[in-house]
Order: C-alpha cells, then sequence, then structure tokens
C-alpha cells in the first residue's frame, strides 16, 4: 500500500516519476470515464501494477453527461431484460453503501392520467422491488390524487387519477469519478490525465504489449510496456481497436441523450418525476440535482462521436414539448440553465436498425486476436462489475496471477454517510474538514467565486491539490458542477478559477488568457440559444 504523503499522493509531478518505475506493469488501462476507473481500481486493489492513461480529464466524456441516476432501470424491466435489472439493482445497492456522500435514496412519482396506470405500474414496480431483494430502497406504493397534486405541485392536475411513488438511486457522476480515481491512486494505481494514447505496442508473435502514449502538457512521448491492455474508452473503441486491427468492423453505434437544467421551482419539493411513456416510446425525468432541476433524455442515433458533442434542435424541443405535457408552469427555452448531451456506447446495430432505445445496456467483454481486451456497452450503476468482469477475464486468458475481486464492499473516498446536504459541499463527504481548514487557513477562499452561486473559491485549490484538476474546465465541468448547472455563470467566473489555477499550478498570464479562451469556446456550447429561424436540425 502507498506510504506517500496525503499532499503529495494525487500531485502530477509523483505520479509522473512512478511512470517509468516500472519496466511491465500489469494492467494497463487505455480511458478514464466511469469503466476505466473501476477497472484501475479492482485491478489495484487486487495487488497488479496498475496505470491508467486518460487523453482529456476523467469523466470527460460520458461519465459526466448522465441523468444523475443509479437505477436497475425501469424501462428495461419492460422491455423485459430482467437479468440486466436484477444486476443493477444489485450494483446500486453496493453503491448506496460504498460512496454514502454522493449516492441517496431518491422517490420519483410517475403521474397517471389513465384508469388502468394505476395498477399496471403498481405491479411492475413491485417486481422492481423484489429484484432489489435485500438491497431494496424501500417499498413502491400508490399514490392518491391528492397525495400526487400535494407531493408534485406543478403537475397538471386535468385527468390526473393518481400516482405511484416508488425508489431508486441519485447522484452526481463526475464527482463519484474523481473519487474512484482517488481511490484507485490511494490502492497503488498510477492515473494520468490527458495523457493520450496513440498507438499500441507488439511484441514479435503480434500480441498488444503496450502502449506509446503522450503527455499532453509537455509534449513528452512514453513507451508503456504491459502484460494487458485493457481499451475502455467507451465511444472511442473503435479508434483503439483501429490501431490493433486497420479495417476492424465497428463494435459501437453512438447514440446522443440531451439533458435541460432548469430552475428547482419547475419541480418544487424532494421528488423526481418520472414519465413513462413519451410520443419516442422512452421514458422522461425530472430529477432533482444540486439546487436545479434535470429533465432528459433523448436517444438520437449518430453516425460521428466527439468530446463535445452537441444538442440537436428536434432534441430540445422533445423535451420542452414532452415537459409541458405534465407541468402546469413549463420550461421555456429562456429557462435553461444549461444544455448538455453525452454519448452512449451502444452495441453497432447489425440488421441495420435505428432502434438505439431497444438495443440492450449489457456489457460486451471482446478479445482481440492481438490480445487486447475491449469492454463496450453498460451503465453507470454497473460500472464496478464491468470493471470486476474485464479483470477477471485477463485473468481467465492466463495473463494475470489469480486474485480475487476486492470492490463490492470497498469504501470509495470520501465515503461517510450524509444526510445533511443543505450545504453544497456535502459531495466532499470526509474530506469536507481538511477543505474547511483550507479556508481557516486562507480566509480569502471562503469567498464566492461568483455571487450568485453558492460556490467557493477555496474548491478551484483543492481540485488542483488533491482532485487532479489541470484546467478551467476540468474544474467548472467535472471538480465543481457549474457548467451543468449555470453556463452563463461557468463563463463568467472562468477568469478568476484560470488565476487560482495559475497560482496554484505556477502558470503564467498566457496560460490564464489560453484557458479562459478554451473553456469560452466549450462553454458557449451549454447555453441554449434563441432558435435558429433556419436549419431545422441546426446544432445549438
Amino acid at each position: 500500500m502507498q506510504q506517500t504523503p496525503p499532499e503529495l499522493l494525487f500531485q502530477r509531478e509523483h505520479l509522473l516519476q512512478q511512470l517509468t518505475q516500472h519496466p511491465l506493469w500489469d494492467l494497463l488501462v487505455i480511458g478514464g470515464g466511469a469503466t476505466g476507473l473501476g477497472i484501475a481500481l479492482d485491478g489495484a486493489s487486487r495487488g497488479y501494477k496498475t496505470l491508467l492513461l486518460e487523453q482529456a480529464d476523467y469523466a470527460k466524456g460520458t461519465s459526466s453527461r448522465s441523468t444523475k441516476l443509479v437505477h436497475g432501470g425501469v424501462r428495461y424491466l419492460a422491455q423485459g431484460d430482467v437479468g440486466l435489472v436484477r444486476e443493477a439493482l444489485y450494483e446500486r445497492g453496493l453503491l448506496l453503501k460504498n460512496a454514502p456522500h454522493l449516492v441517496k435514496n431518491q422517490d420519483f412519482i410517475i403521474p397517471n392520467y389513465d384508469w388502468w396506470g394505476g395498477p399496471f405500474y403498481t405491479m411492475g414496480l413491485k417486481m422492481y422491488d423484489l429484484l432489489a431483494g435485500e438491497l431494496s430502497l424501500g417499498a413502491s406504493v400508490h399514490l392518491s390524487k391528492d397525495e400526487t397534486l400535494q407531493r408534485l405541485s406543478n403537475i397538471k392536475p386535468q385527468g390526473l387519477r393518481g400516482g405511484v411513488l416508488y425508489h431508486d438511486g441519485q447522484f452526481d457522476d463526475a464527482r463519484l469519478a474523481i473519487n474512484l480515481a482517488q481511490t484507485a491512486i490511494e490502492q497503488g494505481a498510477v492515473l494520468l490525465n490527458h495523457f493520450g494514447v496513440h498507438g499500441l505496442l507488439k511484441d514479435a508473435l503480434g500480441q498488444v504489449a503496450g502502449v506509446s502514449a503522450t503527455d499532453e502538457e509537455t509534449g513528452t512521448t512514453y513507451e508503456l510496456r504491459a502484460k494487458v491492455v485493457v481499451n475502455a474508452t467507451g465511444v472511442f473503441v473503435d479508434d483503439i481497436l483501429q490501431m490493433d486491427q486497420p479495417g476492424a468492423r465497428k463494435l459501437v453505434r453512438p447514440s446522443q441523450g440531451v439533458h435541460i437544467v432548469v430552475e428547482k421551482s419547475f419541480l418544487p419539493g424532494d421528488d423526481a418525476l418520472m414519465i413513462p411513456k413519451t410520443e419516442d416510446g422512452r421514458v422522461l425525468f425530472a430529477v432533482p440535482w444540486h439546487g436545479r432541476v434535470v429533465l432528459g433524455t433523448t436517444d438520437t442515433p449518430l453516425q460521428e462521436h466527439s468530446l463535445e458533442p452537441q444538442a440537436l434542435e428536434e432534441e430540445i424541443d422533445f423535451i420542452l414539448r414532452t415537459a409541458a405535457q405534465y407541468l402546469t408552469r413549463a420550461p421555456q427555452r429562456s429557462d435553461a440553465l444549461s444544455i448538455f448531451a453525452g454519448l452512449r456506447p451502444l452495441a453497432a446495430p447489425q440488421d441495420g436498425s435505428e432502434k438505439t432505445k431497444e438495443i440492450s445496456r449489457s456489457h460486451k467483454i471482446l478479445v482481440s486476436p492481438g490480445g487486447l481486451i475491449t469492454i463496450t456497452g453498460g451503465k453507470w450503476t454497473t460500472y464496478r462489475r464491468m470493471a470486476q468482469d474485464t479483470v477477471d477475464k485477463a485473468i481467465a486468458l492466463g495473463k494475470l496471477p489469480l486474485a480475487p475481486s476486492q470492490t463490492a464492499y470497498l469504501s470509495i473516498h470520501g465515503a461517510q454517510p450524509t444526510s445533511d446536504r443543505s450545504s453544497h459541499l456535502y459531495v466532499y463527504g470526509s474530506d469536507l474538514p481538511a477543505l474547511q481548514q483550507l479556508i481557516t487557513e486562507r480566509p480569502e477562499l471562503g469567498q464566492k467565486l461568483d455571487e450568485a452561486l453558492e460556490f467557493l473559491q477555496a474548491e478551484v485549490v483543492w481540485a488542483a491539490r488533491h482532485e487532479m484538476a489541470r484546467t478551467v474546465e476540468d474544474v467548472l465541468a467535472r471538480r465543481v458542477r457549474v457548467l451543468f448547472l449555470d453556463a452563463r455563470a461557468a463563463l463568467r467566473i472562468a477568469p478568476t478559477v484560470a488565476a487560482l489555477l495559475a497560482q496554484e499550478l505556477g502558470k503564467d498570464q498566457q496560460w490564464q488568457e489560453q484557458q479562459v479562451a478554451g473553456f469560452t469556446r466549450v462553454a458557449q456550447h451549454y447555453v441554449l440559444k434563441e432558435k435558429p429561424t433556419t436549419l431545422e436540425n441546426a446544432v445549438v
């Protein structure tokens, strides 16, 4: 186990020094999303020398852009995928135990406007409860019309017959990813963000034996050798597969999910809303999150993938139109505080089908002739099981010595029971006293980043020192979630964040200006502007 002083543990210089200490790694993971981080943690906690490389930042892609749910998937149950639901409900229960500072039991209400809706959804959700077993978050119950209106005060009363209340998990996705990265490092792994893999190394037999990778900050290139290389790059898995097998058939077809964030006043109270059947056959959620409400999501097949996918006008219209069918006071375009899009790495359909909502979210592990292990599919809730299965696969192939998985009951960094979420600082969990001590030592860091927001200057310094943040975007998108909560505010405070980061990382004025300019280019896409007058499917 690491004996490194806590103040050095997550410092980039310390991690880079370890990079060259191992001529041969046991396990090298490409990709720092939920799956890759889970694999690094699983491997390190089993005792393997583990290295993870991420081209951008942890959870930069899909893993920071979810609907913020830790759930079994009610709609997967409706599709008959009982095995996936059972597995996800089990993992939901473990996450609530292992990261109680970030995962909480959330009440959801399905409003019922049809005479058959109450009994139908009540019976279905009783099955959902049953599949959760001992890790159930609570029994689902039928609500009268009056009870439903009392709990969802902005729901349309006309034709309402009642509702069904059920329980699921709710969390902060990017914060959990950062805590997973910290836990993996505490278990002995080396993790580096802003470190891109641009080639695979092969031995004399043509087997994958490592990677060629570049530190994006310094431009230094490394050849890193490993017994096992895992491709856990989400929608980018085909890019890595092409390095191994040029011309290989594509495994993934990205599907886009869009979310709109609005003020809490559109969903007063503590309950989330679940609309069970929309015009496209999906479900739509309205979920309380950090004092705001997340509306989503969509399911739009795409041909291309990118690090910054952008919402289509048809997706925006769908979310706002569906919300207006159920809410008395419905959000307008001008009410959007932020809009974000994420890509799901779905299995590429072999029959030309466009029905991505019907593709199973179960994960798949594939081994190329060159020995590259690729994992794709799955969902945030099942990241731990996906990681365990991936490492088990490497063991089954004879690439790693036998060692049992340790993660089912391994507490994640920051874990502590958290019932009081009145302060936004609850997300720091057991780190909170040290963050508060930083403010005591430097009182000026207790100032807000923006008078209209709750976030503090100390959080930027903390993100750089202990959470491996290297850029303004790292901070405002994934450490302090301002970009996802209020994009215009994020643009306002970017110069302040750049100045604080520059002081902490030893950067100059030119670096600050470049950071603000780069962040501004990204953040503009999170601001929902006036609807374009031309091009029906124009990108915001």
